[in-house]
């Protein structure tokens, strides 16, 4: 079987992502238009009636925009924790309330959807309540862990376990530190809730890489803090210093902000 991965958006405007098979697939946060996601799911042969399921990380605007529409208008099964819920249920972000497609999860506790074997887990964030999530298919195991204040050792454990791993880097720390930031919202995105830094990053995928991961994509990269070219390279330099080579040992892309990447295909034993 074959499965599809991509993202469609990914910073501070808007976060979603798409995983899925010819059959059916699901979204990873909404914090983008319904008319996007839709528009750009048609631009990849992907029939949006396909969309079975919507897991949602936390509750801030950039991350659930369009789940009110997603659920109700399109009783798509919106799943997250109960704290998650409820503070999407307070957002002043979403429109529509979530009640039927509304479906209540608990960390680190397994649940299907089709045949994606999904576990959420706790991730350290200034939300209401935040997770990521790993999802397996077949041999195939992906790991989501985006607006990471630090890497916990519950984060460690589910990034570790991954053969394709999406995780933040969010900000360059000398760009933060000298940049046009106030300093309360500096501290803020520096904090143990906050976000993670490339150097933080770099150094959690170079002191954790096993040769089962394969894909590495870096997310949630800061508009005003960070550029695409630095995160790479501050990944790539510090896993050249451990042995590992990108693009032989393992692969490395940065997801870009407002418009989707490319398109990555596996293929998958043992479904």
């Amino acid at each position: 079987m074959k499965l599809t991965f991509f993202s469609l958006a990914s910073g501070s405007s808007g976060n979603c992502y798409y995983l899925g098979t010819p059959e059916f697939g699901i979204l990873i946060d909404a914090g983008i238009g319904s008319r996007t996601i839709r528009k750009v799911l048609k631009e990849r042969n992907i029939d949006f009636t396909k969309i079975v399921a919507v897991l949602i990380t936390h509750d801030h605007a950039d991350h659930i925009k369009t789940v009110g529409c997603l659920g109700e208008k399109f009783a798509i099964p919106v799943y997250s924790t109960k704290g998650v819920h409820q503070g999407i249920e307070k957002s002043r972000y979403v429109e529509e309330t979530l009640c039927a497609s509304r479906r209540i999860i608990e960390k680190e506790e397994a649940f299907m959807i089709r045949d994606f074997r999904v576990t959420a887990f706790e991730v350290p964030h200034d939300s209401t309540d935040n997770v990521g999530y790993m999802i397996e298919y077949g041999d195939r195991r992906f790991t989501f862990a985006t607006d990471v204040g630090h890497i916990t050792e519950t984060v460690s454990k589910y990034a570790s376990m991954a053969n394709h791993l999406i995780l933040e880097a969010n900000y360059d720390e000398e760009m933060l530190r000298f940049g046009t930031y106030p300093e309360f919202l500096k501290q803020r995105v520096a904090s143990p809730t906050g976000h993670l830094s490339n150097r933080e990053a770099a150094e959690f995928l170079a002191t954790h890489y096993h040769p089962h991961l394969k894909d590495i994509w870096l997310c949630h990269l800061s508009r005003d803090n960070n550029h695409p070219e630095l995160a790479f390279k501050t990944v790539d330099i510090r896993l050249f210093k451990e042995g590992i080579r990108v693009g032989k040992d393992v692969s490395l892309t940065t997801l870009k902000r407002t418009t989707p990447s490319d398109i990555f295909e596996f293929e998958c034993e043992g479904v």
